[in-house]
């Protein structure tokens, strides 16, 4: 089915295009000063010492929890609700994830659920900044204190986005980002990482590379690492991405607003918060969800209602523990999470891109009131 409207579409100019055509007239296509500078760049975008890119924000997730030496023994809590590869890089290393129940309101992990999954095996928090809404960071921060816990802070939705006027990704041991094509600004695939300790930083761009480290030869491996290098097409276009954060951040603002104004006395549904105290929020998506006495298959119904007219949705997201691949996880059988499995059944991702106009976000509002609509006529 071709959609006449897609979930999300990368923006890219033709500066970005150009940037990736120079690399190609070079003879450095990897490890070289692209790289570089998209590191100098996005540490100093974020006021912090060190920035290392890497393939994606999954290989992020993998090199924060080995950097840390978290393994076979070791729990590390996370919410459910968020994307697989936030759990899968905890089991990549043989350690155990331990799911904590979300926030109703920001969808975030909530800190008392967090003290409670607390364990003499527990080694981290992997706080997860979810739909580019900050995490309530001075209470999970406090927790990590007073139980010498590291934070692992996954930024990947939400670059740009401040609680207390302090960028997420500033705040953790280690931060993780994302730059996938739906994302706010993409290098295709890619990610970064952003470290406070020096040694730390040293390590992990040792593990990107093969395990080398800057004294040893190009086939002198100090330790077991990985393929994770960034390479310097992707760093151009990331690094042209970057300066137009600001724009593109103010554009998916504006695109949330339209969506507020447009859906603002829709009953049976709920929007997500356009405004936080103390948080400015970087869109990632936009997420609705039906009232508290609909059904899965309702939202389905909604769905599937949007699909046939040729307007791109989705489920964001089906919980973690609940997935094929977590089903036999003791953990994920022992998971109590009453209020991720609630909301995750009536949530719905509508279109969200930077140049999404006003018309197709006005269509989009017109056929989910048409959907709306349907479903309680048939209540």
């Amino acid at each position: 089915m071709s959609l006449r409207i897609p979930l999300s579409s990368p923006d890219i100019t033709e500066v970005e295009i150009e940037a990736v055509t120079s690399v190609l007239r070079t003879n450095s296509l990897s490890l070289g000063p692209k790289l570089v500078e998209f590191e100098e760049a996005f540490a100093a975008f974020h006021g912090a010492p060190h920035a290392i890119a890497v393939s994606s924000g999954t290989a992020a997730l993998h090199l924060a929890i080995r950097a840390l030496n978290i393994g076979v023994g070791d729990e590390v809590i996370l919410p459910s609700f968020t994307f697989i590869a936030v759990a899968n890089a905890i089991r990549y290393e043989g350690a155990t994830p331990v799911f904590a129940d979300i926030d109703p309101i920001t969808l975030n992990i909530d800190h008392v659920s967090v003290e409670a999954a607390i364990t003499t095996r527990t080694r981290a928090i992997l706080v997860v900044h979810t739909f580019g809404i900050p995490a309530e960071m001075n209470a999970l921060m406090q927790i990590a204190s007073r139980h010498r816990l590291a934070i692992i802070e996954d930024a990947c939705e939400a670059i740009g986005s401040t609680y207390n006027d302090k960028l997420v990704g500033t705040f953790g041991d280690i931060a993780v980002f994302g730059f996938y094509p739906n994302k706010q600004i993409t290098t295709g695939e890619g990610g970064a990482m952003l470290v406070r300790d020096t040694h730390l930083a040293n390590r992990i761009r040792a593990l990107r590379n093969q395990g080398r480290y800057p004294s040893g030869d190009w086939l002198q491996h100090a330790e077991l690492g990985y393929n994770y290098r960034l390479s310097e097409i992707a760093c151009a276009l990331g690094i042209v991405q970057l300066r137009r954060l600001p724009t593109i951040l103010a554009q998916r603002t504006r695109v949330a607003s339209s969506y507020h104004d447009l859906l603002a006395h829709l009953d049976g549904i709920l929007l997500p918060p356009l405004y936080l105290q103390s948080r400015t929020v970087s869109w990632f998506v936009y997420i609705v969800r039906l009232a508290e006495q609909s059904t899965s298959a309702e939202r389905d119904k909604v769905l599937d209602a949007l699909l046939q007219a040729g307007i791109g949705c989705a489920r964001y997201f089906a919980p973690i523990h609940l997935q094929p691949a977590y089903q036999q996880l003791p953990a994920a059988q022992q998971a109590r999470l009453p209020v991720t499995e609630a909301i995750a059944e009536r949530t719905l991702a509508l279109p969200f891109f930077n140049q999404l106009s006003f018309a197709d976000a006005a269509q989009v509002a017109d056929t989910l009131k048409a959907a709306m609509a349907a479903i309680t006529a048939d209540r």
